[in-house]
């Protein structure tokens, strides 16, 4: 095996143990807020299961929001990765930790589980974002490296969901023993994989303002953004919206969830490699509006079965956008600037995530689920029109800079 097909599959490793750490706690959320002390006579942020469980997973977003741009600046001026992610998923892992001695303790205001949520989604995004600018940093093919990245991320989601469900109904705390374990196996299987520093090295001012240069750049972020929108929606409201409507337990929610993930994951790498063939615009485009239409028909959906269908179709659309979005950042980004680009992307889909929390969960708590789903369905088909003028201004299917200029396996 070349040294770039196994430092993909490492790295693709890495991703996934992060994301699917992250995602064990989402079907059994209202649960686990519950056992960490959520209680409605004593925390603001717990007047319901919907508001506490919104707060503990927007807390470690704004954390992302905050640090990722922290994290790839960092690695950039320094030239350095590997070192960046070690430090992140062993202190990730701590604030896990924890947190699950929390209930233990028995003493911490949910206000207090919060902060701590907060450093530990601070310390986790290191880890994310500097291993995804250690896949950009590969040869092979950008849509077949960002492929590598988003298998990894779909695959993660989709085994971290049911995963987590029958973890939570094992013990609320056991998807946080879980994860904190795995990010100290993050720690160790980064370290095989060498860093592949880029040949020019700027400082910080230069970094920010060569980003700044690329204005073409908020193309994609604008389309992780909505993306990432669409995945903190199922995320929260989601998994409330199908235990509700459809009596669904932690476990089933975790498997209607992976009807998503499963196609997600395992077309991301095939996907990737087509839009090094085809370019980027059919796969964001028309990907885009289709996703759109799928979110809406699982709002309508009348029953689990449908549900299920639906799920499946809008994983599939999901993989044919996410690998040629992320190489679209890879495409548009110098070599010196990949760490804060990637950092830039993650900081687009994490203000997604939190927007579909914040916006989602307010939108079902005070109108319905069904107006929830109109509007999440509904943005991923806006970007996706106001777009088409950018993307033919661009010209991306004609224009080689848009397009991997290597092919090969590297």
């Amino acid at each position: 095996m070349h040294s770039s097909d196994r430092d993909r599959v490492v790295l693709a490793a890495v991703v996934f143990a992060v994301l699917f750490s992250q995602v064990l706690l989402y079907p059994g959320v209202a649960t686990l807020v519950g056992t960490l002390g959520a209680d409605a006579t004593s925390s603001t942020f717990a007047e319901t299961a919907l508001d506490a469980s919104m707060w503990f997973l927007v807390s470690e977003f704004a954390a992302y929001v905050a640090f990722v741009g922290v994290w790839g600046l960092a690695s950039d001026v320094t030239g350095r990765r590997q070192p960046f992610v070690v430090v992140g998923a062993l202190a990730g892992a701590a604030g896990y930790g924890v947190l699950a001695v929390v209930p233990a303790i028995g003493s911490v205001p949910f206000e207090g589980v919060l902060l701590l949520r907060v450093v530990q989604g601070a310390m986790t995004i290191g880890a994310f974002s500097l291993t995804m600018t250690m896949l950009m940093d590969l040869e092979g093919g950008h849509g077949r490296n960002m492929g590598a990245a988003g298998i990894a991320i779909g695959l993660g989601a989709a085994l971290g969901a049911p995963v987590g469900g029958q973890l939570t109904e094992l013990d609320p705390i056991a998807p946080l023993v879980v994860a904190a374990a795995l990010l100290v196996c993050v720690g160790a299987l980064v370290s095989i994989a060498p860093d592949r520093p880029p040949s020019e090295r700027r400082g910080a001012r230069a970094l920010v303002d060569g980003i700044s240069r690329r204005p073409s750049l908020t193309i994609p972020y604008a389309f992780g953004f909505v993306d990432r929108l669409t995945a903190g929606f199922f995320a929260l409201v989601g998994t409330l919206y199908f235990q509700e409507s459809f009596g669904l337990g932690p476990g089933a929610t975790g498997l209607v969830l992976a009807c998503f993930f499963a196609p997600f994951a395992l077309l991301q790498y095939p996907m990737g490699v087509l839009s090094d063939r085809i370019g980027r615009t059919i796969p964001i485009v028309v990907g885009s509006l289709c996703y759109g239409a799928g979110i809406l028909a699982v709002g309508a959906a009348p029953s689990v079965g449908v549900v299920v269908a639906t799920m499946l179709v809008v994983g599939v659309l999901g993989a044919l956008i996410a690998p040629a979005t992320m190489a679209l950042v890879t495409d548009l980004a110098h070599e010196s600037e990949r760490g804060v680009a990637m950092a830039g992307f993650n900081l687009a889909g994490s203000l997604g995530f939190l927007g579909g929390f914040l916006v989602g969960g307010t939108i079902a708590g005070g109108y319905g689920y069904d107006r929830a789903f109109l509007v999440v369905g509904g943005l991923e088909i806006a970007i996706a029109l106001v777009a088409v003028p950018a993307f033919l201004r661009l010209s991306i299917d004609r224009n080689e800079r848009f397009r991997t200029s290597d092919h090969g396996d590297g």
